[in-house]
């Protein structure tokens, strides 16, 4: 029975990285799933740079180092608020076996195959790096198009235009068994317990603000495809208030670790017994 932790939107929080570099050293998980939002915020370049160096990929290696045969297996995708231009760094690092680059890839991990899936539905910031249409070229008030930002990397603007979540996922799995996936997500399912927005009441030029700001198209994939775990974030405050970190989607659990407090939030699952799953704030 696999202890395997998810986390996600740790922000460049030092203080967050060191309290789960600490705990994978005690508890030894078997693996670590990392939701993205990892870096201090995309536009601030020279401190994203020095983060990536000295926190990120000294404190894994160091990890490593000292764990030996007990390292964790470490998936990782990035988030709507890290710049893209860091994902070849990450990549590069995979030769030092400290984690698994799995955005848009898929990978096996004991009967399980592991997804992962970075793009977010269009959003109010500026940074588009992870931002795609959702199921069509619709964007919600408020909201600014994927090609009206700024990208930190070369784009195609055919594929800005163009490309969209949904059909990213069907690319992904084609017809690939989901009894046994575990999806890693960064942006959560539409109108759920784990995608809510501070937005009640809210307007944008008369119109009220819709209050669930997750994927459609990761919602219909989910209730379509039925995978046995999907892991998400982003959208901080949903915990606090929804009341929940969980939610069943048909046979599918789906687990948020995004949190709006200054602690970590650590979700502890068995890939065996997902119902089981606890959420701890350290």
């Amino acid at each position: 029975m696999p202890l395997c932790y998810f986390v996600s939107d740790l922000h460049g929080k030092k203080d967050r990285y060191d309290k789960l570099f600490l705990m994978i050293e005690e508890e030894k998980p078997s693996c670590l799933f990392l939701g993205g939002d990892l870096f201090p915020s995309g536009i601030y370049a020279g401190e994203t740079d020095d983060f990536f160096k000295n926190i990120l990929f000294k404190g894994f290696l160091k990890l490593k180092k000292k764990l030996g045969n007990r390292y964790p297996r470490v998936f990782i995708i990035l988030g709507n608020d890290d710049g893209k231009s860091k994902e070849e760094e990450i990549i590069r690092k995979e030769s030092k076996k400290i984690w698994e680059y799995v955005h848009n890839r898929k990978t096996r991990f004991g009967i399980y195959t592991v997804y992962g899936y970075a793009y977010v539905p269009p959003t109010p910031f500026l940074l588009k790096d992870w931002e795609r249409y959702d199921v069509s070229r619709y964007v919600d008030p408020g909201c600014v198009p994927p090609e009206e930002g700024w990208h930190s990397h070369q784009v195609k603007k055919d594929e800005v235009l163009y490309s969209t979540i949904k059909t990213d996922l069907e690319l992904l799995t084609q017809k690939d068994n989901m009894s046994n996936a575990i999806f890693l997500f960064h942006t959560p399912p539409h109108q759920t317990n784990l995608d809510r927005a501070d937005l009640e009441g809210k307007m944008f030029e008369n119109v009220p603000l819709d209050l669930h700001v997750g994927s459609i198209a990761v919602k219909r994939f989910i209730e379509e495809k039925q995978p046995l775990l999907t892991l998400h974030g982003h959208i901080h405050e949903s915990p606090r208030l929804t009341g929940a970190w969980k939610e069943k989607l048909g046979r599918t659990f789906a687990f948020s670790a995004a949190h709006d407090g200054s602690e970590l939030s650590l979700i502890r699952f068995d890939p065996e017994k997902p119902e089981a799953a606890s959420r701890e704030l350290l």
